[in-house]
């Protein structure tokens, strides 16, 4: 890990990751799992995301003024999101990481695909109540399978009806508590090494100068054409990530 050519990877991945955020308000640990994951490989990739997600999410869910009204909301969604990322992570070390790795690659496409496709799906509060857990409990599976905190949570807080400001802060608080879970269950797995955990918080630096980067360009382009350019993008690494993991696996 010590490699200069990898720690030049990792800043190069964490740079881009903060700018994408930047500009659009998300994106820093589905790109940088994604990069990070082809690579150097899953679990490597979702150790090193822990500590950068960590540092920008909980600035995000923090701010707003809404934290109180979203978790009366939404506290079993994210109770259940986040006390389920051990059961997945038990996957790391019984599944091939190269099926996992598909797994990772399967979401990134669909969650690409649903954005760039402009589908939205909506829930009453009557389904809310029985599908938050519910929700919450897949989210946190497939958190602790492939490291990816985006499907289906994200869709089950835009199906809600969220106002954009709740809806940023709420997928804040997601973020945030599933960065917490996953550490603690790669800690548990042994899959967080003190040099990994190092290699995190050295990424803070790259992924922050990312972010105000992005603060700018977001100043002189079209925030949707941007949005719609990642997506692409998402969709592009996704089915890469997919058949390069089967074709490891055969």
């Amino acid at each position: 890990m010590t490699d200069p050519l990898i720690l030049l990877t990792i800043f190069a991945t964490f740079l881009l990751a903060g700018t994408v955020k930047g500009v659009i308000g998300l994106g820093l640990p589905t790109v940088s799992l994604a990069l990070m994951t082809v690579a150097l490989g899953l679990p490597q990739a979702m150790a090193l995301l822990l500590v950068p997600s960590f540092v920008t999410n909980v600035w995000q869910a923090m701010v707003g003024g809404n934290g109180l009204a979203i978790l009366r909301r939404i506290w079993p969604f994210l109770l259940m999101a986040t006390v389920t990322v051990w059961l997945g992570a038990t996957a790391l070390t019984r599944v091939n990481l190269s099926l996992l790795s598909a797994l990772l690659g399967l979401l990134l496409v669909v969650y690409a695909v649903v954005n760039l496709s402009g589908v939205r799906l909506s829930l009453n509060s009557r389904q809310e109540v029985w599908a938050g857990p519910l929700i919450g409990t897949a989210n946190g599976v497939l958190t602790g399978m492939t490291g990816s905190f985006v499907v289906p949570g994200v869709m089950f807080l835009q199906a809600i009806g969220l106002p954009r400001d709740m809806l940023i802060q709420a997928m804040g608080m997601l973020f945030t508590v599933s960065t917490v879970a996953l550490a603690v269950a790669l800690q548990g797995s042994r899959f967080l090494t003190l040099e990994l955990g190092a290699l995190s918080a050295a990424a803070v630096a790259p992924a922050l100068l990312g972010m105000v980067l992005g603060q700018r360009i977001r100043q002189r382009l079209s925030e949707q054409r941007f949005k719609k350019v990642f997506f692409i993008a998402l969709l592009v690494l996704g089915t890469y990530i997919i058949a390069r993991a089967l074709n490891a696996f055969d």
